[in-house]
Order: structure tokens, then sequence, then C-alpha cells
């Protein structure tokens, strides 16, 4: 069964993957930025910040030489970002560390700054072929309803789900064979409205199984309300107002200075709040103090600014 299961979804990924340009590279480097900006990132979003940011830093010895605020600055509209620093950092870990080669081990590349079990694992696979399992949101989706079943039975540990997705890998085509179920995940096996009748694996899917056996009309299986049922996201914690959106403004605010420009706190309060007022200073500096711990800002005598 699971030679046919592999072969279903491999001839399926030939037929319907999208053209990615990361796809298009085996480059170690071109690599690490795209699994780095994907991370809770759109595909669509990234595409074009993906190929300026390669254009700017070429090689990962101009990335970790660069300054951090150019850096930042061409990260606009990605959101999170903490990841373009960390990003840098790992290059210059690489280039001190490693001779400018990343590392093409799982265990190497978790040494790295803002380096996970995911994005490790995506670099070691998609970069050098390994046949490494990993988990981001879309493999984790299709290997729980696949394997265990519908997303509402009891939770499941990732460290079972991971043995599963190991075990579901063909040999020498780790490459394919995870670009194949990211790709199913992202647009098949999705988290709302499922669109099972297209799955290659429905026929070995535990969670389909499940759907149909709940249903006693052909119609009501092929739209598979109980997949819609138990998928249904909770509600998202609103983002305007909050503590990263206020983040988010301060980077933006001072992306827009000229280079070395500090910008003084209560003219940044005003900018990031129309209703910024003297006691909304304390709240000001914690976030201004919190994105210094992280790299993005330097707090000077004159204001906060980007790193140099």
């Amino acid at each position: 069964m699971i030679e046919s299961l592999r072969a279903g979804l491999l001839q399926w990924f030939a037929n319907h993957a999208r053209d990615l340009p990361w796809r298009r590279t085996r480059d170690p480097y071109a690599i690490m930025v795209a699994e780095v900006m994907l991370q809770q990132t759109q595909v669509d979003r990234v595409i074009p910040k993906y190929q300026a940011f390669l254009a700017t830093f070429p090689t990962i010895e101009a990335l970790a030489a660069a300054p951090t605020a150019d850096v930042i600055r061409l990260w606009a509209g990605l959101g999170y970002n903490r990841r373009a620093v960390n990003l840098q950092r790992a290059a210059q870990v690489i280039v001190a560390q490693h001779g400018g080669k990343v590392p093409d081990s799982v265990a190497a590349l978790r040494t790295l700054p803002g380096i996970g079990p995911y994005t490790a694992g995506a670099i070691a696979c998609f970069a050098f072929e390994r046949d490494v399992a990993f988990l981001d949101t879309n493999i984790r989706r299709v290997v729980r309803r696949l394997c265990v079943g519908p997303d509402h039975l009891a939770a499941v540990a990732d460290s079972v789900l991971l043995a599963h997705a190991e075990a579901l890998i063909p040999p020498g085509q780790g490459w394919a064979w995870n670009q194949a179920i990211m790709e199913l995940g992202a647009l098949v096996c999705t988290a709302v409205s499922p669109t099972c009748w297209r799955c290659p694996l429905r026929q070995y899917c535990r969670a389909y199984a499940a759907a149909v056996a709940a249903d006693t009309a052909l119609a009501e299986m092929m739209t598979t309300p109980a997949l819609k049922r138990v998928a249904e996201p909770r509600p998202a914690e609103p983002f305007v107002g909050s503590r990263r959106w206020y983040r988010g403004r301060i980077i933006a605010a001072l992306r827009a200075l000229p280079a070395g420009t500090a910008l003084p706190l209560f003219e940044l309060g005003r900018q990031v709040r129309p209703d910024f007022a003297a006691d909304h200073e304390q709240w000001l500096l914690q976030l201004v103090h919190d994105l210094a711990r992280d790299g993005l800002l330097v707090i000077t005598e004159q204001g906060v600014r980007l790193p140099a």
C-alpha cells in the first residue's frame, strides 16, 4: 500500500506543483533565505521579497557584512522582523565558523540563530536532498489526517507525527516527497474546506474514511462536511492594536528615517499612536527595550534608530 501511496502523491505533485523560485535551486544560502521568509508568511508575499533580498545580498558573505539596518529595511512587508536579524546572525556564524558554507546536517543547522527543527530539516532536505522528516503547518495537518484521523480527535504529539512522516518518505526521494506533501496541504488538504475529492491520497486517508462513514449521501461525502466542521479555526486574536502590531509600527517609523538618524522617543510615540501622552511613556519604553534586546533597534541619547 505504501508504494502506491507514495507513487500517487509524487505523480500528483509532478502534475500540479507550483513553479516557485526556491524550487529551481539547490543553493543552500538561497534555500535558507526562502525557508526563513516562509515562516508564518504566505508564499505570494514572499516571492518578490525573496528575489529582491537575493539581488541585494547575493551571497552569504554579503548578508553577513551588510548593515543590519539595511537588512531590516529590506524585510519590510514580511512581518516578524526578528527573523531578519536572526537570518543575518546565522549568516555571520556560517561565515565565521563554517567558512561560508551552510552546514548540511540537521544537528549543525540547529545551532544557528533562529533555525528551529522545521527550518533545519527543510534546509537539509531542499538544499542537500537529505531524506529528512520535518513538520510545518501543512505537513503536520496532512500527516495527522492521513495516518491518525480527523482533526477533532485527541491531540497527537509531534513526536508521533514525525515518526509517521519519516516512515512515509520514499528512500532517495526526500526532496520531491516533502515538497509534494507540503503542496498537498497548501492546495488540497487545507485547514478549512479541504477538497478531498481532488486528493490523490483519499483512499488511504483515515480522516476521509471517517468522513465517509459519517455521511450517508454521496453529495454530503463529496463536500466533506465532517472535515469542515472539525477544521473550523478558533477566532483569531485581534492584531490591530496588539503588542506585535505596535512593534511593527515602530520598525516602520525607523525604516523611513535617513540612515543613522535617531528618532526622539516622544516623536516616535506620536507616530505609532495618535493619542500618545506622557502616561504612555513607560509602555513605549518597554516596547523599545524589547526591540533593542531582539537586535531590531538601538537606543541612543538622541532617541532610537535602526542598527548600523
